[in-house]
């Protein structure tokens, strides 16, 4: 037998006591009795074949309440919940044995609840999006890049030029003596770069392929190297190879090779260059919209978070934020090592986003019962067609990976929340 009983912490706990006893435990008990008797053995018997008598003198039934309590756990999760259809849970329960004995057991569930939220102002806000436009000079600045990652090396007869790449063999010295570290053969250096001492590359501009030179440098004062740090030094430098760097003409063989279908000509990608920009210039002006307009309806709006609500976004932010290493090459534990921090220090820098997405996430729900928005089986369905043609999947997949039919329609309701916040 089972039986259930409720109590009300405050507001946001909600703690139900679930007891078995009576035939449902003595099953129990004697499930786990058959479970352990079969790993121990008691002198005069073969393992798992002593009466039971025999195994609760030795063990007593005590022995037995954890693998009774394991059997029984499911039935009083289940005992537990039967009639909290209506009861919003915000984060994964707290399950306690606060008793056990050879009558019964029972299992303290804590439930934190969804807390209230009081809504105050949310339309008419006074956020206007900004408006965005792409300039001439924005246009030509992209083609740039464009014709850049198309750009050769190419070999020049000619003195080297800023900006032009050589290929050199150099050698260091302080006071007459080679120095540790200033030595390298047939190395690519781009003149202009600053990747050297500063001083280095201005000098090998007007040198021809050839020729041999000393170069007159001064370490900075602030070099990691104790020896050469302020120290004048002789590179003596072998330049083998001179390149500039030729950038494509815009012409057929340019938008052969950029493969953008219907460019041919250069009113065509000006045209289409603009258009992206301006897709992206919005983009960027919508999310900043929504999230000003999150922000200033946040400001009007009663929440009580529950600390547990705040410590399982956490744990989703870093499980999203571990993902996002992996995808870079690295661990968790990696970056923990890089940065001399650990989950608590992570925990800590997360907890003001952590608490806004929660803000965000009530606020929207609530906007949402408020504005009496109900999306149908229906609706969602097609939704869900919709996406898994966009993303190239099949459909029974896609809702799989997003979470079922319930959290397209879930998504779908804080969109129409989204759009009622935009409303004046």
């Amino acid at each position: 037998m089972s039986k259930k009983s409720e109590a009300t912490a405050n507001k946001n706990i909600k703690e139900i006591t679930v007891k078995i006893e009576g035939k449902e435990w003595e099953e129990a008990l004697n499930k786990a009795y058959e479970k352990a008797s079969k790993k121990v053995k008691i002198d005069g018997f073969r393992q798992g074949h002593a009466p039971k008598e025999l195994f609760l003198k030795k063990y007593g039934k005590s022995s037995l309440y954890m693998d009774a309590a394991d059997l029984c756990l499911e039935q009083a999760y289940i005992k537990a919940f039967e009639d909290q259809k209506d009861v919003r849970i915000v984060a994964e329960p707290d399950i306690a044995l606060s008793d056990v004995n050879d009558e019964g057991i029972e299992f303290k569930f804590t439930l934190t609840l969804r807390p209230e939220v009081k809504l105050g102002k949310y339309k008419g806000l006074g956020v206007k999006k900004e408006k965005v436009e792409v300039t001439k000079e924005e246009v030509e600045h992209a083609i740039g890049h464009m014709r850049e990652r198309y750009a050769e090396n190419v070999l020049k007869d000619g003195a080297v030029s800023n900006g032009d790449i050589v290929v050199i063999d150099f050698e260091g010295f302080k006071d007459g003596v080679a120095f540790e570290g200033g030595k390298a053969e047939n190395y690519s250096l781009t003149i202009g770069s600053g990747t050297f001492i500063p001083g280095f590359e201005e000098q090998l501009i007007g040198m021809k392929s050839g020729e041999v030179k000393e170069i007159n440098v001064t370490f900075p004062e602030d070099y990691h190297s104790e020896d050469l740090k302020g120290a004048p030094v002789v590179f003596k430098v072998t330049l083998h190879e001179v390149k500039e760097v030729k950038v494509p003409e815009i012409n057929d063989e340019f938008f052969e090779d950029l493969g953008m279908e219907g460019i041919d000509t250069l009113e065509k990608l000006e045209a289409q260059v603009k258009e992206n920009i301006l897709t992206h210039k919005e983009a960027d002006a919508d999310n900043k919209y929504v999230d000003e307009l999150l922000e200033a309806a946040a400001k009007n709006v009663t929440i009580d978070i529950p600390d547990v609500m705040v410590e399982e976004e956490k744990k989703r932010m870093i499980k999203q934020y571990e993902e996002n290493l992996k995808m870079q090459g690295i661990t968790l534990e990696q970056f923990y090592q890089f940065t001399n921090s650990d989950e608590q220090a992570l925990k800590d820098q997360m907890h003001e986003e952590a608490v806004k997405r929660i803000t965000f996430r009530l606020m929207l729900e609530e906007i949402a019962t408020a504005e009496n928005i109900k999306i149908t089986e229906e609706q969602a369905e097609e939704e869900a067609t919709k996406l898994a043609e966009k993303y190239q999947m099949k459909k029974e997949e896609f809702l799989k990976l997003f979470g079922g039919l319930d959290m397209v329609k879930y998504d779908l309701e804080m969109r129409a929340a989204m759009d009622a916040l935009k409303s004046e």
